[in-house]
């Protein structure tokens, strides 16, 4: 089984510019997205783009405040204080990766939670953490990283039973590994989370869940998993000049293993999850 997730995302996204128009009507103007972004790192500026477009597309009113290797700290903060600050932005995002003498410093307490759209922040990271159930993390007023919430949603909208399942989140980042393992824990799977260090051929072997998300072409082989396990691929690398996950899907076919592709999985899920967020910050500001 292909876990594609293109149907899902046009079905998040169906009445997204209808709820953002009606905010504006109420609010008297547009939802405001303020994005923080690198253009030190080509995909992720071209990714971000993509995101800023789509956001235009439903009604968003939104404006990129670029940063660099040469940017000073002191500056990149003032923008997120900033932003935090102003009462007519509802909406802030700082994808990564970010120029490591920034992405060094302490931005994530300065993000105003009920703005962090992906979850980064202090509060929201710390709100998620304290979880216990997917009731819990329905109840939560706050924002769940958007990566990590789209292979759940992927998960459910494929009816892939997660309840009672051993799962493998491979990737232990802050904004994927690790709170797409909690989420998992919340909805009862036994979770083990490898990285680097771990001898991950053992690791996978009996899973029945695997979620990649290393960002390393071929790392993940077929032959490791059992058949009938599934797979989430949520990487996206560049191989022979292709877009690829971790796992090399004619492999996972060839051995009964449903997975998710890329592109065409995960990716379209995270757009709609982070478009449905921001259309959320404006509804909860009313």
């Amino acid at each position: 089984m292909i876990l594609e997730g293109r149907t899902l995302s046009a079905s998040i996204r169906a009445n997204l510019a209808a709820r953002a128009q009606k905010v504006q009507q109420r609010l008297g103007r547009a939802i405001s997205l303020c994005a923080i972004g690198s253009t030190e790192d080509y995909g992720a500026q071209v990714y971000l783009q993509k995101e800023v477009q789509a956001a235009r597309n439903i009604g968003i009113e939104a404006h990129i405040l670029l940063v660099n290797n040469q940017t000073p700290a002191a500056d990149f903060l003032e923008m997120v204080r900033t932003a935090s600050a102003d009462d007519n932005t509802d909406a802030i995002l700082i994808p990564r990766p970010l120029p490591a003498h920034l992405a060094a410093t302490d931005y994530a307490s300065l993000l105003a939670p009920q703005k962090d759209i992906d979850g980064m922040s202090v509060v929201n990271a710390g709100r998620l953490f304290l979880t216990k159930t997917w009731a819990d993390v329905e109840a939560l007023p706050a924002f769940v990283p958007c990566t990590a919430m789209a292979a759940m949603r992927l998960l459910a909208a494929h009816q892939v039973q997660v309840q009672g399942k051993e799962a493998v989140v491979i990737g232990r980042s802050t904004t994927v590994g690790r709170p797409l393992a909690h989420l998992l824990t919340c909805q009862n799977a036994t979770v083990k989370i490898c990285h680097t260090f771990t001898d991950l051929p053992r690791a996978v072997q009996n899973a029945d869940i695997v979620c990649s998300a290393a960002g390393k072409a071929g790392l993940l082989q077929a032959q490791w998993l059992k058949p009938g396990a599934v797979v989430i691929d949520i990487s996206t690398n560049w191989q022979n000049d292709r877009l690829c996950g971790d796992a090399d899907p004619v492999s996972l076919a060839a051995r009964d293993i449903s997975y998710s592709p890329v592109p065409g999985g995960v990716g379209p899920v995270t757009l709609a999850v982070l478009l449905e967020n921001l259309v959320l910050s404006g509804e909860r500001k009313l």
